[in-house]
């Protein structure tokens, strides 16, 4: 009797031991692994995706944040603003880029400012008329107008190089010009800045408008082009920055719904975004930043 309550008593304290060890490491780990409540980390993937002209700016970005906060990662993909509002919209993209003001039936939408930009009208370098004021600029894009020599340039047929539908420039080029798009008379339809720049380089004769910021960007690097001036205010940033310039527009990102129901990680990112951490980031893509 006396060795079997022995042996009763010893398997007691062996099952309490075995339930006390048990739960340590659970207890352990619970006050001790990182969690973003505890500890602030932001961790997961982001999807942006839109404007051609925000795309290269929140690329940089994107690099800076993941360095800053390893366990996220950030994927951009271009396709124009429309893309961006649509992406947005459908939850395809956790956030949108969209270079212009979002439009009334967008309220569905919220819109963040990172930068400003403007729009210049481009021509070849070599072409020797130095501006063009904004009746012939609509001339020439209605087709009114065909060859340079009928306003004082060379004896040449104009190449007239328009954005697609769905790019935000487009849009703005439209509305300060009171034009429709079926009023333009495209020699060729291009999608995003750079395809505009190299069409515009490679033919003496021909006129295009893309990013300020994309413009002078690529002029100081020699490529074959040069902005003209608007109402006699030369097509620069700092005439961007100081509101004289009158093809001027915002570059934000968006978000479907209400500020706070972007997740913290979203929210992060468009804060980050906007901050004067990356200001050197905006000034280098040649965008004026909104804060310094």
């Amino acid at each position: 009797m006396c060795r079997a309550r022995i042996r009763l008593n010893a398997l007691c304290a062996f099952l309490l031991l075995m339930v006390a060890c048990s739960g340590e490491p659970q207890q352990s780990a619970d006050a001790g692994a990182p969690s973003e409540k505890l500890t602030g980390q932001l961790t997961g993937q982001l999807t942006l995706t839109g404007s051609s002209t925000v795309a290269p700016l929140i690329g940089e970005i994107a690099k800076r944040f993941e360095q800053t906060h390893p366990g996220t990662r950030v994927d951009v993909q271009t396709g124009g603003s429309s893309r961006g509002v649509a992406d947005a919209r459908r939850g395809t993209a956790d956030i949108g880029m969209v270079s212009r003001a979002l439009n009334a039936d967008e309220g569905d939408l919220t819109a963040y400012p990172i930068a400003l930009d403007g729009v210049a009208m481009i021509l070849h370098r070599d072409n020797p008329l130095p501006a063009l004021s904004e009746e012939q600029i609509v001339a020439i894009y209605t087709g009114q107008v065909t060859n340079w020599r009928e306003i004082g340039g060379a004896d040449a047929p104009i190449t007239v190089v328009n954005k697609a539908e769905g790019r935000s420039t487009l849009e703005l080029f439209l509305g300060y010009f009171k034009l429709r798009n079926e009023d333009i008379k495209p020699s060729i339809i291009i999608g995003d800045n750079q395809q505009g720049i190299r069409t515009v380089a490679a033919d003496p004769n021909a006129i295009g408008y893309v990013s300020i910021g994309t413009a002078t960007y690529e002029a100081s690097r020699g490529t074959a082009i040069k902005a003209l001036s608007m109402r006699g205010v030369e097509a620069s940033l700092e005439n961007v920055r100081n509101g004289s310039f009158p093809l001027s527009r915002p570059l934000h990102l968006v978000t479907l719904g209400a500020a706070e129901q972007a997740s913290a990680l979203a929210r992060s990112f468009i804060e980050y975004a906007a901050s004067a951490e990356v200001s050197d980031l905006t000034e280098a893509q040649y965008f004026v930043p909104l804060t310094q």
